[in-house]
């Protein structure tokens, strides 16, 4: 799965250019010399990006190095236009961002399923010379040129679209709590990096209400620098609307990793600490009720937090209550 799920490219685009108008007179047999009636041009193709609920990865452009569109036709005789270039329509996964590859402004985004925005303009068409006639000129011999298309790589990056996004370093537990609450099958074991690619699952609640939550690959200390995996997969944590950090029981400092998860997300975007959050203590099956009030005297105001074990099913149901909560806001 790791090698199917890509979630940036970058593509060498050119939208169609405008077609000419053209420069033509009315000759008929009985008409001679007949006004002008050269046509329009046709306009140069778009480029268009849909989105598509059904797709999760943009594999499918991964390697389309070059992508085109067709030029308009130019215009003919007797006011005849020429045919418009045949747009392109690339469908691509709900969260996907184009940027400019070279100042890395954002030029749009596509969040909803099937939503259409025009990323790259066609060219227009050039005006024929029927356009040009005036008193003073009955006989114009100039048309229009077309509009050139525009030529750019642009970056296309994937933003996961989900309701909740686990946060903590590798081996916190994420990926075992989204295997226990939904339908997801995240590969699990015990070593740093097991995720190299986010997983999402639907999490059932009360009233068959549910929520979408990303298991996101574990963040390091020096991860907005690039250490580990990196900014790579921070910036799924964007499109989240509620953050659940986990920390594990057994680590020695729990206040002390949860301030270096939040300070690894304000490194690399400080609107990500306004995100609501809940703080989740994993492998809570290995802990007392002594030792849990100890660790909360510890813990930050700042934030909520439940004792979790996904092994031992304990305080789930805790959890879904406060996110659907924190969620509603």
């Amino acid at each position: 799965m790791a090698e199917n799920f890509i979630d940036y490219v970058k593509i060498y685009f050119r939208s169609g250019s405008g077609g000419s108008g053209a420069v033509h007179f009315r000759r008929e047999k009985h008409v001679p010399k007949g006004g002008p009636d050269g046509g329009d041009g046709g306009r140069g193709g778009h480029i268009i990006l849909r989105g598509n609920r059904n797709m999760w990865t943009l594999l499918h452009l991964k390697y389309r190095k070059h992508i085109f569109a067709d030029s308009g036709e130019n215009g003919g005789g007797a006011g005849s236009s020429g045919s418009q270039g045949e747009d392109i329509i690339l469908e691509v996964p709900l969260g996907t961002v184009a940027k400019d590859a070279e100042t890395g402004e954002r030029i749009l985004e596509i969040t909803e399923e099937g939503e259409e925005k025009i990323m790259l303009e066609g060219g227009k068409g050039g005006l024929g010379n029927i356009h040009f006639k005036t008193a003073t000129n009955q006989a114009p011999r100039y048309a229009q040129p077309g509009v050139p298309g525009i030529e750019t790589a642009i970056v296309l990056e994937l933003k996961l679209l989900a309701d909740v996004g686990l946060v903590g370093f590798p081996n916190a537990g994420k990926s075992t709590l989204l295997s226990v609450i939904s339908e997801a099958k995240p590969k699990i074991a015990d070593y740093a990096f097991t995720t190299l690619v986010p997983n999402l699952g639907v999490v059932a609640y009360r009233d068959m209400k549910s929520f979408v939550m990303a298991d996101i690959p574990g963040i390091i200390e020096g991860a907005a620098e690039g250490k580990g995996l990196g900014i790579r997969f921070l910036r799924h944590i964007e499109r989240n609307s509620v953050l659940l950090f986990m920390v594990p029981a057994d680590t020695a400092e729990i206040a002390k990793e949860f301030n270096i998860l939040l300070k690894e997300l304000e490194k690399y975007n400080p609107e990500l600490l306004d995100k609501e959050r809940l703080l989740a203590i994993t492998k809570s099956d290995l802990i007392d009720e002594e030792l849990k009030a100890l660790i909360k005297e510890e813990l930050p105001n700042n934030v909520d937090c439940v004792f979790i074990s996904s092994v031992a099913q304990l305080g789930i149901d805790e959890m879904k209550d406060k996110l659907w909560v924190l969620l509603q806001k």
